[in-house]
């Protein structure tokens, strides 16, 4: 299965910042797309950087959409918008993972703005949506804000595609990394993992299983491999 590897040479997003990724996949065809490292969304003052993500999958295809993490520092204001539109009997395998600063670099995050709404469509018809806004009130609310307690790393995986629930045992069998909270559950035509960590090599390590179990084996892509 071919990797396609999306690269941003900037370095990371501020102000004024705009990124657009786009795959468009005939049908029957099967990929897999990720990011070359973690990105990072650094302090701007000026304006939200914005990434969009729009992704197509023909009649029978299947995209593995994996990018690495987005790394959001104090003062970031990031806005995302993610896409992925399937045709009849297409399928894939969406991730995002977020942390919180490097805790390695004692980096505390105290004030962001962060609107992430990520979207997919069979047809017109929306199978899978979850916007997510993360911004200073929420984080000042405790030790790490109301939705994230005392994690500072976070991740969605979710699978999409016909009898997608029943993978739900496979993904529950590859949980268990230490410091890593997860749950998953599986319903019409998905099923879904979420994961809290203290850290981000903890929800890596996780993630990693979890790609492990739901691809069936498949090797991570060559920029994940540890």
């Amino acid at each position: 299965v071919p990797e396609v590897v999306f690269l941003n040479t900037s370095g990371g997003l501020t102000s004024g910042d705009t990124l657009s990724y786009r795959l468009d996949l005939a049908p029957g065809v099967r990929a897999v797309a990720t990011t070359q490292a973690a990105e990072r969304a650094y302090r701007a003052d000026e304006g939200a950087a914005r990434v969009r993500v729009a992704h197509r999958v023909g009649a029978g295809g299947w995209l593995d959409w994996l990018p690495q993490e987005t790394i959001l520092f104090d003062r970031a204001n990031l806005h995302r918008e993610t896409r992925i539109d399937l045709a009849e009997g297409a399928g894939c395998l969406l991730l995002e993972a977020v942390v919180l600063g490097r805790a390695a670099m004692g980096e505390t995050v105290r004030d962001l703005h962060f609107y992430d709404n990520r979207q997919v469509f069979r047809g017109e018809k929306p199978v899978f949506l979850e916007p997510l806004v993360l911004n200073s009130n929420i984080l000042a609310t405790g030790p790490r804000g109301a939705l994230l307690g005392d994690a500072r790393a976070f991740a969605t995986l979710a699978l999409i595609a016909p009898g997608a629930e029943d993978a739900v045992g496979v993904a529950r069998g590859a949980l268990g990394v230490p410091g890593v909270e997860a749950a998953a559950s599986g319903y019409d035509g998905k099923c879904v993992v979420r994961m809290l960590a203290a850290d981000g090599w903890p929800l890596r390590r996780q993630i990693l299983r979890l790609m492990e179990a739901l691809r069936r084996g498949a090797v991570p892509p060559r920029v994940w491999q540890l």
